[in-house]
Formats: C-alpha cells, sequence, structure tokens
C-alpha cells in the first residue's frame, strides 16, 4: 500500500504533516506516559532505594521528590509540545532551537540508541522472567528476547486502537495492586515484616545516589511528546495528559514503596535482589512467584508496546526532511502510523538483543542507553529557554510557570543525571557514545550525497 510522503524536504512547517491527523484521546496519551514509565524497574529499584536512604520516611520523600522533579520536567514539555506540536516531539522543537544537524543527531540517538537501547533491555527482562516459567536454559532469555521485541514489532506494524494499548495498562497497574494486596494481607493477618533494621541518618551521597534510581524509575514520561500533533485538544490536551500521567504514577510508586516496606521492613527491602517477588513469597506462598513472573513479563510487554509507538516517530520526522531516507519517512495514513520507521526500528532492536545475548544482557543495554538519554533530556530543556529568546512570538498555548527558574532545574538535575550515569556505567556507554559518532558520520555522507544530487 502506499502511503503519501512528509512535509517538505527543508524545513518543518508549524502544522503537523499532511496526513497527520489529531484522533487518539487525552486518555490515550496518558496512558501511553504511564506505560512508558512503569516498567520493570520498579520492581528493582526500590531495594536500592531503601539501601541509601537510611529511613522509611526517606524513602517515602525520596520517591514523593522523584515524582515532583518529573512533574517540573513535564511542564517544561507541555510547553515545547503545545507550541511546537509535530510527530517528531523533541526531534521537531530541537531543530527548531539548534538547526538540522543537532535535531538529526538526536533522531540518530533515539533511533539506534536510547529507544531501541529500552525495546532490547525490555526483552531481556521479559526473558529472564518467562524463563522461570518455562526454563529454555542459559540462553532461554536472550530467545525470549528476541521472539518478543519480534512479536510486538509485528504487533505495531499493524493498526491498534486505544483500547488494545489501554488494556495493557490495566494489566501493569493490577500489577503494582497485586503488590499493595500482598502488603494488606500481611496487615490483616497482624504478620510483622521480615526485616525492619536500624534506620540511620542517610548521607548526602545515599540521598542522591538514592534519588539515581527513583529518577531513572520516573524515566520515559517525555516521549510522549511525539503524540503531540495527533491528540484531538491541541490547546490543553498535552498539560492534561502529562499531569494526571505523573499523578498516577507517583501514587503509584509511593503505594509499591509501601508494600514493600510493610512486608520486608527496610533491611529487608535493601538487601533484596528480587523485592516484589519476595513480597509475594511471603503474603501469599512460593507458589505466587509464578504469578508475579507473569506480572513483570506483562509491564515489559507493555512498555515495549509504548516504546515502539513513540520511538518510531521520531525516525519519521527526521527522514520526512532528508531525501535519501524519504522511504523512511512516509505516514501511513491506513495503519495512523509511521510503519515504515517501526520496521527499521524494530530491526535495530533485534540487533541489540543480540549485542545483550552476548555480554551481560540487560546490565550492558542499560549502560548503552542512559549517558545518550540524559545529554539530548539537558538539550531539550535549553532549547525551551533557547526558543522563548529565538521565537518570542509563537504561540504558546501553555507556559510553563515560575520561568526560567523550573526549566533551569530541570536542566540542572538532567546534568546530574548526566554524571551519575557516566560515573556508574561501564564499556556499554562508550560504545554508544561510539555509536553517536556514527550518527554524524551518516549525517557527513548524506548531505554530501544530497549535495552531489543536487549539482547533477
Amino acid at each position: 500500500m502506499s502511503s503519501p510522503s512528509g512535509p517538505p524536504k527543508a524545513a518543518f512547517p508549524d502544522a503537523a504533516p499532511a496526513g497527520v491527523a489529531r484522533h487518539v484521546s487525552v486518555r490515550y496519551v496518558a496512558v501511553v506516559t504511564i506505560a512508558m514509565v512503569i516498567g520493570a524497574g520498579i520492581f528493582k529499584s526500590p531495594a536500592l532505594v531503601a539501601a541509601n536512604a537510611g529511613s522509611e520516611t526517606v524513602v517515602y520523600l525520596l520517591w514523593a521528590l522523584g515524582g515532583l522533579i518529573s512533574l517540573v520536567g513535564a511542564l517544561c514539555y507541555c510547553e515545547l509540545a503545545t507550541a511546537f506540536a509535530h510527530p517528531g516531539g523533541d526531534y521537531h522543537f530541537l531543530e527548531r532551537a539548534f538547526g538540522r544537524r543537532f535535531a538529526f543527531l538526536f533522531a540518530w540517538a533515539r533511533l539506534a540508541v536510547i529507544n531501541t537501547g529500552a525495546i532490547a533491555l525490555l526483552g531481556f527482562v521479559i526473558g529472564d522472567y518467562m524463563n522461570r516459567v518455562v526454563d529454555l536454559g542459559p540462553t532461554g532469555p536472550a530467545i525470549y528476547a528476541f521472539v518478543s521485541v519480534l512479536a510486538v514489532t509485528a504487533l505495531k506494524l499493524r493498526r491498534s486502537g486505544e483500547a488494545g494499548d489501554s488494556a495493557m495498562v490495566v494489566v501493569l497497574v493490577a500489577g503494582l495492586l497485586s503488590l499493595a494486596a500482598g502488603a494488606v494481607w500481611l496487615e490483616v493477618r497482624g504478620i510483622e515484616p521480615a526485616n525492619p533494621g536500624p534506620e540511620s541518618a542517610p548521607t548526602i551521597g545515599g540521598l542522591g545516589y538514592g534519588l539515581v534510581f527513583v529518577l531513572l524509575a520516573f524515566g520515559g514520561w517525555t516521549e510522549s511528546a511525539t503524540l503531540s500533533a495527533e491528540v484531538k485538544d491541541g490547546q490543553r490536551g498535552m498539560v492534561r495528559a502529562l499531569v494526571i500521567a505523573i499523578t498516577v504514577i507517583t501514587a503509584l510508586y509511593l503505594l509499591t514503596a509501601w508494600a514493600m516496606l510493610r512486608g520486608l521492613g527496610l533491611a529487608g527491602l535493601a538487601a533484596s535482589p528480587a523485592p516484589a517477588a519476595d513480597l509475594m513469597a511471603r503474603a501469599f506462598g512460593p507458589g505466587a512467584g509464578l504469578v508475579l513472573a507473569i506480572g513483570v513479563v506483562a509491564a515489559a510487554v507493555t512498555s515495549v508496546n509504548a516504546t515502539i509507538i513513540v520511538g518510531a516517530r521520531t525516525t519519521y520526522a527526521a527522514a520526512t526532511a532528508i531525501p535519501a531516507l524519504e522511504w523512511i519517512g512516509r505516514w501511513n495514513v491506513h495503519t495512523q502510523s509511521p510503519r515504515n520507521a517501526i520496521l527499521v526500528q524494530g530491526l535495530i532492536s533485534l540487533m541489540l538483543v543480540g549485542l545483550g545475548a552476548a555480554y551481560r544482557g540487560f546490565e550492558t543495554l542499560v549502560d548503552y542507553t542512559a549517558p545518550i538519554y540524559w545529554m539530548f533530556l539537558i538539550a531539550s530543556g535549553v532549547a525551551l529557554i533557547r526558543l522563548r529568546l529565538v521565537e518570542p512570538g509563537a504561540p504558546r498555548p501553555f507556559r510553563v510557570p515560575l520561568y526560567p527558574a523550573l526549566p533551569l532545574l530541570f536542566i540542572l538535575v538532567s546534568a546530574a543525571m548526566l554524571v551519575s550515569a557516566i560515573v556508574y556505567v561501564g564499556a556499554g556507554a562508550w560504545f554508544a557514545i561510539a555509536v553517536l559518532l556514527v550518527g554524524g558520520v551518516l549525517l557527513v555522507a548524506l548531505d554530501r550525497a544530497a549535495a552531489l544530487g543536487v549539482r547533477s
């Protein structure tokens, strides 16, 4: 089936490209945002937060602070997304702020590192837990990861309605609520926490390190900007969706932290490699571990689904501006999605599954994605300030409050996360930086090819 190509190649217009309709609801944007943020990380990160907090009170404060910081960032993105609505999301306003070359590097990072890396690492989360359900041996996690990424990508090549994506998020939220149910059941039966342990005064380093894991668990809400040109309420839709999503996520994370602390205690939670599994086993018996494994798989599948939806839109947006990549920059009217971009994204994700299979799986892919993600998040914060200066007359249906204090806070927090990512990750980070440099070489080659085409 043929599909119309995107907007003119020179630059993006203010309006959404031809063929892109405002057809999704505020609820759907909120659902996709929740799915992007709440993934398998929440089943792991509470233990690391507890290990650095020193007390239960500080655990709750860190999770609440993570929600507040995410809300600040979301308000910044709301201004950018409503003023410069486009399926490219960050790509579009980064292009307006810093030019086509910088925006291309961002799109390349999304395609080759950030989104595809996230899809692949979530595939390994699925693989690790599915291998507990049906053990395929040492190569089982990689096999499950490959199959899951392939299957969900194939699903998104078809037209998918809001109902199916919303149903996935319902399953995800139900998994978190089951942890709360386990804690309530322990409370009803009068069973004390497994190992409360002594509390201590938190250190500055401990607070900072704990916040690193909190903010990692909140990561992903920025991706919703790619739906800014498709949400029905163009004036207020993104604001409502992001505020609703961050509020729901923060509430669920606080509830999850309470459940794990109630079941395991501070010391027990800090020492647990799989706190959710330990909580469910303590509340309902060893057999509950199987149910939890299925719940974690559902959470990871939901996040993969959402990442595919939003990641391919950035690739599509960048490809529309480059003649050599025109076939990627086509919007499929039948599926109301960038179908070719989804296909390319899926192929690279499968290659990164292969990288993980060859070397440390999940951990390598976390190292691979984190520094590049925070690098471009800083750029988005700076873009808000720059666009206020260079395009002061652009219509802004929503303006971030307390400007410029909130954008500057967002930039500083993102910079701190970048430093932490570089300090704590391994060889995967350097490989990601090398891949980003490859994107620069590719851009030069594409520019030269375009110049030769014009001269001929």
